[in-house]
């Protein structure tokens, strides 16, 4: 478990990197936003609530890439995704606007992904553990499972799946994140994340 002078720097960390990033992607961001508007004939910026550290509710920011309502179900987004947002969501793009989440103290660069209401704050015991930091953008567990709306897809009962297959070894993975945390692993994670 993180200590407070490791909370410390790693905020400092992501108040840093997110300041350093921001010049390069505000122009870059306005323009997806905009192509996101046009693609879904909706606002391009979406808002979800999602768990975050203690458990707090939390609006996570992203760009949409459905039409119509978002689905919890990978085959209604599916059937819901436009061409364009189909390339957001496989680029990772459309997770870009969550450098404002990590500049407001909401998640961190690296962490535990944070989930809709219904799972990470519904964990019990030492998994509890996860909730001790804020969700990241990236992660262990959001690397090993980068292409987990393809893998869902191949499913009968893909909510199921999650729930049983996939959501365990991510609360495992998160887990052993947080109780090893060390700035080297967290700069290891970006690193695969941006090159």
């Amino acid at each position: 478990m993180l200590s407070q002078n490791q909370k410390r720097l790693k905020r400092a960390f992501d108040i840093l990197l997110s300041l350093g990033i921001l010049p390069f992607i505000g122009i870059p961001l306005i323009v997806l936003w905009a192509l996101a508007t046009i693609s879904t004939k909706n606002n391009g910026w979406f808002v979800q609530t999602r768990i975050g550290q203690d458990a707090l509710p939390f609006s996570l920011y992203k760009l949409r890439t459905l039409t119509g309502k978002e689905h919890r179900d990978v085959h209604a987004i599916y059937a819901a995704e436009t061409r364009f947002g189909k390339w957001l969501r496989k680029t990772k793009l459309d997770e870009l606007p969550q450098v404002i989440n990590v500049l407001k103290g909401d998640m961190s660069w690296v962490g535990p992904r944070p989930d809709i209401p219904g799972y990470a704050d519904a964990l019990e015991g030492e998994d509890r553990v996860i909730l001790s930091v804020k969700p990241g953008i990236t992660g262990p567990a959001t690397l090993k499972y980068r292409n987990e709306d393809q893998l869902l897809a191949q499913q009968e009962h893909p909510l199921q799946y999650n729930d049983r297959i996939i959501w365990p070894d991510k609360v495992a993975i998160n887990s052993e994140y947080v109780q090893h945390w060390s700035f080297q692993k967290d700069l290891g994670y970006l690193w695969k994340v941006f090159f």
